[in-house]
């Protein structure tokens, strides 16, 4: 099994600094699965070749290292052969820095775009030559496909779902890696491996910059998460949020609202009412779920009552962008390790949301489209099942007070919706019912005798926490 990257750019053996690879050695890689080796077949100013050598133990898989199956299929198979999930795992491990788009000697090559040639001799392809020009040509690769027959000796056997393959583009050498490491288990649609939500991580992390506007995504995006749906659809809403850049549409909408609400100051008069609702019920460590570029996490971390404080965002862009705000490369150490942040979703099961005694949804709620609701709940209350949880949401009624705000519109371009004080009453007093929570509700910012606040607030406290605390507190009186 072998992948032999080639470029015509002068002087060609620049390849080498490219990949981190020096073409007067060969490089042996060693794997869980077997050993890789790089090496250059050839290496000339006109033209170099870096080949990846894969020999995967096949003794190794039947150990339970590989495919599983019983019987003949743990001894009989193609894995060995071709390239898969294994070859996606050798490029990371041969061509990590390469992947990375960094050079230690040659950064600004490493930017450029330049010839490259990338050939597999046998690429299992379960969807044929349709399926690779739906995968490789919106890519702006020139793709050479050859489908190989079952058997040389008996062609009427007839054809194999197995092809040689070779790529040509003008592109940078991080792409065509990256290009590689996703769709080549894509074609193959399998993996040697568990997928689960660290696949999504890896899909997206490799598929920064082209994936979002590759009109294949969805097939792409199913097919590399082994079709759980659920996966999938958390890839593609998160892909889709970065069909335009999440930092900017972030702003952009922000500064929208921000303009609509600065005349009655309300981002501050929120925060200063989740944070002394946190502090009033004793709070310790508390997650901000959505928490965008950082704004409330900022001021959460200027009070020492918080011992653990953490963020959570679709976008890692927007992660980036809170990173940057919050000033964490420069913050003392200690200050620091109060403070993380990564990137999940609020519809997906994440082990990570339990370790917080609260969670606060700031103004989030009303982006999501009502279907998910429902996931969302579960998430929230069932699975991470934080003490407190506190939700702030629009009032709907009160946006005919807003001068600037025309009629029928509502305050976000983001917005899928914004609730009436009966609507956001009604599903907070039902979600706390369903999942064993009280709730309570708090009016932010003026409010109107006729329309309410501008905006609203549900504090819901778990059901056994609360009886905890009056119990405690009963205890205390009692022996007094």
């Amino acid at each position: 099994m072998l992948l032999s990257i080639s470029t015509t750019h002068k002087p060609a053996t620049d390849l080498g600094y490219l990949l981190m690879k020096n073409p007067e050695n060969i490089h042996p890689v060693e794997l869980s699965f077997g050993m890789a080796h790089v090496f250059y077949p050839q290496a000339t100013d006109d033209l170099c070749t870096a080949t990846l050598v894969l020999d995967v133990d096949a003794v190794g898989l039947v150990r339970g290292k590989g495919p599983g199956g019983e019987g003949l299929e743990q001894y009989v198979n193609d894995r060995p052969y071709v390239a898969s999930s294994y070859f996606s795992v050798a490029i990371a491990r041969a061509f990590g820095t390469a992947l990375t788009g960094k050079s230690k000697y040659k950064q600004e090559l490493a930017d450029s775009k330049i010839p490259l040639t990338a050939k597999i001799p046998v690429v299992p392809c379960r969807g044929g030559e349709v399926l690779l020009n739906t995968l490789f040509a919106p890519l702006g690769y020139e793709i050479k496909a050859t489908r190989l027959p079952l058997d040389s000796q008996f062609p009427d056997w007839g054809e194999s779902r197995y092809y040689s393959l070779e790529l040509s583009n003008t592109v940078r050498v991080k792409d065509l890696l990256s290009h590689l490491y996703v769709l080549i288990p894509v074609l193959d649609d399998d993996k040697h491996y568990f997928v689960g939500q660290a696949e999504v991580e890896k899909l997206l992390k490799h598929g920064e910059g082209w994936l979002s506007s590759h009109p294949a995504k969805q097939i792409i995006s199913t097919r590399y998460l082994l079709h759980k749906r659920s996966l999938a659809q958390l890839a593609l809403d998160q892909l889709l949020e970065e069909e335009e850049d999440p930092v900017e549409k972030q702003e952009r909408q922000d500064s929208q609202e921000d303009a609509v609400e600065r005349p009655i100051s309300l981002n501050e008069q929120r925060i200063n009412a989740v944070i002394e609702t946190l502090k009033a019920h004793q709070v310790r460590s508390v997650i901000d779920l959505g928490c965008g570029e950082g704004r409330y996490l900022k001021e959460i971390l200027e009070h020492r009552e918080f011992g653990s404080v953490a963020g959570i965002d679709v976008s890692p862009r927007v992660l980036e962008k809170a990173a940057d705000r919050l000033k964490l490369e420069r913050m003392p150490e200690r200050r620091r390790e109060k403070i993380s942040l990564f990137q999940s979703s609020l519809v997906y099961k994440d082990a990570r949301l339990k370790d917080y005694e609260a969670a606060i949804c700031i103004e989030v709620i009303e982006h999501m489209d009502l279907p998910r609701i429902p996931v969302f709940e579960r998430t929230l209350f069932q699975y991470a099942h934080p003490r407190v949880i506190i939700v702030t949401t629009p009032n709907l009624e009160y946006n005919k007070k807003f001068e600037t705000l025309p009629a029928g519109k509502l305050r976000h371009g983001d917005h899928r919706f914004e609730w009436t004080r009966e609507e956001f009453q009604t599903w907070a007093n039902n979600a706390a019912r369903r999942f064993g929570y009280s709730v309570s509700f708090s009016p932010i910012g003026p409010v109107d005798e006729e329309l309410g606040p501008p905006t609203q607030m549900a504090t819901f406290v778990l059901a056994e926490a609360e009886k905890e605390v009056e119990s405690k507190i009963g205890k205390g009186n009692n022996e007094n």
